[in-house]
């Protein structure tokens, strides 16, 4: 992985109902990603459901913020 990459991360059964159940969302409805991106871990299958953990940095308050994002494998 590149550092400037951000960290994608194979969630498992159970913290894939807990995101669902926590963004009232289904795994239809969430963006997806081919599997055949090079970011994904190497054991990920259709159907995955993967966390993209990516830092910025505000530069007006000098503060780093971590935001999530969610993706299906497709």
């Amino acid at each position: 992985m590149h550092t400037l990459q951000p960290k994608h991360i194979k969630l498992k059964e159970k913290e894939i109902s807990e995101m669902l159940d926590k963004f009232n969302v289904s795994k239809a409805q969430l963006p997806k990603i081919l599997l055949s991106d090079p970011a994904l871990p190497e054991n990920c299958e259709i159907g995955d459901l993967i966390r993209i953990e990516r830092t910025e940095k505000d530069s007006d308050l000098n503060k780093e913020e971590k935001r999530e994002y969610f993706r299906v494998v497709v």
